[in-house]
Formats: C-alpha cells, sequence, structure tokens
C-alpha cells in the first residue's frame, strides 16, 4: 500500500455477503487516504458462510493486511461498515451471542490489541456509502460461481 508519512487517517470500508445466508460468501475491504483516494482494496471468497460471518471476515482480513504496513503510531484508522449488528457488537452496544461470531469478535479484539496504531471507531453506513466494498464482494462472488 503507498501512503503518505503524513497521512493521520484512514478509512476502512469493509462488507460482506452471503447468497443463500447461508450459501456461498466474500468479503472485501477498502482502504482510501484523507482525500478519499483508494490505497488498497481486496476480495476474499470464503465458501459457504452466513452474511454476519462474511462481515466479521472482512474486517479481520482488513486488520491483517493494516498489521503488515509501515503505519505511524499516530495513524487513526475507522472503519466503516453497512451491517449496523457488527458495528454495535464491536462497539460493544450489542453483546455477542452467536458462537462462531464470538470467535471472530476475539480475533478481532486481538488484531486490535497487537497494532501500533490506533483504531478510532467502528462507524455503520448505508450501502450506497459502501458501494466499493460491495462491488468487491460481487465481483468476487460472480468469479466463484
Amino acid at each position: 500500500m503507498n501512503y503518505e508519512p503524513t497521512t493521520k487517517t484512514l478509512s476502512v470500508f469493509c462488507d460482506g455477503g452471503a447468497r443463500g445466508n447461508p450459501g456461498p460468501a466474500a468479503s472485501a475491504f477498502v482502504i482510501k487516504d484523507q482525500s478519499g483516494k483508494i490505497l488498497h482494496e481486496q476480495g476474499f471468497y470464503l465458501g459457504v458462510t452466513t452474511n454476519n460471518q462474511a462481515e466479521y471476515q472482512a474486517v479481520i482480513e482488513a486488520l491483517k493486511f493494516l498489521s503488515t504496513q509501515h503505519l505511524a503510531p499516530s495513524t487513526q484508522i475507522n472503519f466503516y461498515l453497512d451491517s449496523q449488528l457488527v458495528v454495535n457488537q464491536l462497539k460493544g452496544t450489542f453483546k455477542v451471542k452467536d458462537h462462531g461470531l464470538k470467535i471472530k469478535h476475539l480475533e478481532i479484539k486481538r488484531l486490535i490489541s497487537n497494532l501500533k496504531f490506533k483504531i478510532s471507531n467502528f462507524v455503520y453506513v448505508p450501502r450506497a456509502q459502501n458501494s466499493r466494498a460491495d462491488f468487491l464482494v460481487n465481483q468476487t462472488l460472480d468469479s466463484h460461481s
């Protein structure tokens, strides 16, 4: 990922989807700088799983990618998702009751605790504001059907 050393804030747009729920699923994330320029984007085919599992996996994949980047400790990262459930669970507003989601939730917390930069917030956005990540999810699913 190419970024300027002066970058202070990054936006990470995450999405996941399953056709059938459960069904064939994919996750994707898009990282943008402060000006809205796409720095990196990636989609992942997940096999058969649920929408919520795919949403969580998008955050996990983004965090794994970010952990390999040489970001300044002062960098702040905001995550944007179109799943109110996942956002509220990651913020601690809702309890995570599903066992499979609990495992992913714990993995996200572990990944965040190992980062040298700050995850500022998880924010709900309407799907229209998450269109690039949504497009990548569908493109990934289409390439595996």
